[in-house]
């Protein structure tokens, strides 16, 4: 009997509280000595050699040409939206379903957003509905590979092939993840990642932009790279006449942040196979609870990160059972599950009603009545999106699990799931 009906608890550590099925330490002594040595090497700014050495490894795991590090993943986005050539009147298509940060930096381009479904299976962006909003101002797609999973990657390179726009990639949370054997990031024009502190690898805070373009990379680096163009990473003689400062913005990321996120890349094959096992596990069992089921995987996908781990909830196979009361019972049997924890943009009045951004009616978000000519969004424009995202249930992800973990979360899951017309 589950705990909401008057049982024992499948775990005696609260809803919140679950490190005792997880041993994983994320900072260790070896990455407190990394940041120590550099501390006496005053390598505190600037693009120090462990910098450059990181960029290195980052080159040759992801497969591209060209990387260099940035401040945050909202700065590599920014970069790379640079990089493409993204400016005022353009338009860059984004799933509804993400993070805000895949999309703010195009409106601090002067860019507008344009919105679109995700595939009610894998939740990843959905490549016809991205076709179907492509105008002759569009400029990107950013494929997102949320949670994790990874995106229809064929279709959306065919589609770059077919229009000319360009991909890409948010690897924000999907660091080490591949697509037909071929590292995610490294597939569109251009790839981004954060290093933010929850992140797969994490430096505190800072990011990556990679490309095997090199225009790309040199507009990347003109626009956060100060006092780093001048004969360093420049390729060309094309921004010469712009160094050593180039545009004067600095979005440098900090060496300290760099010199641990150094000790978590060689980590990160264990830390995906540690979650990847457990995950596996789990969504194995959950094939034969009634009432839940796994997010769907394209063919030569290989998710990794693994940033959620989020299942569908099918309330008719539970009699009707509300995602709130079972989420409840499962917190109360002790697991930390939890409803998404994404708003859709769309539905966020900046998206929604319009802003005006640059003040005086200025801005690609500025409505009619503001002087412009955006006409926002309203709930019920992205039906697939809106009716998959409010059934999602996330469990917790454990990087070292221990030996007894999954079936604990599974046990947990398939008691709920017996007694659901009792709850």
């Amino acid at each position: 009997m589950p705990a909401a009906l008057g049982g024992a608890p499948v775990f005696v550590q609260t809803a919140n509280n679950q490190e005792k099925l997880d041993q994983w330490q994320q900072i260790t002594e070896a990455e407190a000595e990394m940041a120590y040595q550099m501390t006496l090497r005053n390598e505190l700014s600037g693009g120090t050699l462990t910098v450059r050495q990181f960029e290195a490894l980052w080159r040759e795991r992801f497969g591209c040409k060209f990387a260099i590090t940035v401040i945050n993943g909202t700065s590599a986005l920014h970069s790379a939206m640079f990089g493409l050539g993204i400016g005022p009147g353009d338009e860059v298509i984004v799933p509804s379903y993400t993070w805000i940060c895949s999309i703010s930096p195009a409106l601090m381009l002067m860019a507008r957003s344009v919105f679109c479904e995700i595939d009610p299976e894998t939740l990843m962006i959905d490549p016809e509905d991205a076709r179907r909003r492509i105008t002759d101002r569009t400029k990107a797609i950013v494929a997102v590979h949320l949670w994790g999973n990874v995106c229809n990657m064929d279709a959306l390179i065919e589609l770059s092939r077919e229009t000319g726009v360009p991909i890409l990639e948010d690897c924000s949370h999907a660091h080490g993840a591949t697509y037909k054997d071929q590292p995610c990031g490294s597939i569109g024009q251009v790839g981004t990642w954060s290093l933010q502190g929850s992140k797969p690898v994490s430096g505190g805070e800072g990011g990556v932009v990679a490309t095997n373009d090199v225009a790309i990379f040199e507009r990347a680096c003109l626009i956060g790279q100060v006092n780093r163009v001048a004969g360093l990473d420049l390729i060309t003689d094309k921004y010469k006449h712009l160094q050593p400062l180039g545009l004067g913005i600095k979005f440098r990321a900090h060496p300290l942040g760099i010199g641990i996120a150094t000790i978590q890349l060689e980590k990160l094959d264990q830390l995906n196979k540690n979650r990847r096992t457990y995950i596996q596990s789990v969504e194995d069992s959950l094939v034969n609870i009634p009432g839940v089921r796994p997010i769907g995987k394209y063919d030569g996908a290989q998710p990794a990160g693994f940033y959620g781990f989020p299942i569908h909830y099918e309330a008719q196979d539970l009699g009707g059972l509300p995602k709130e009361k079972f989420i409840d019972a499962l917190q109360k049997e002790g697991l930390a599950a939890k409803s998404n924890p994404y708003p859709l943009l769309h539905q966020l009045s900046l998206f929604a009603d319009g802003f005006d951004l640059f003040t005086e009616d200025r801005g690609p978000l500025c409505t009619p009545e503001m002087g412009g000519d955006y006409q926002g969004y309203r709930t019920g424009d992205f039906p697939v999106t809106e009716s998959v995202v409010t059934q999602l249930i996330f469990l917790p992800v454990f990087s070292q699990p221990t030996k007894d973990a999954a079936a604990q979360v599974v046990a947990a899951i398939r008691k709920v799931s017996a007694y659901a017309d009792r709850l």
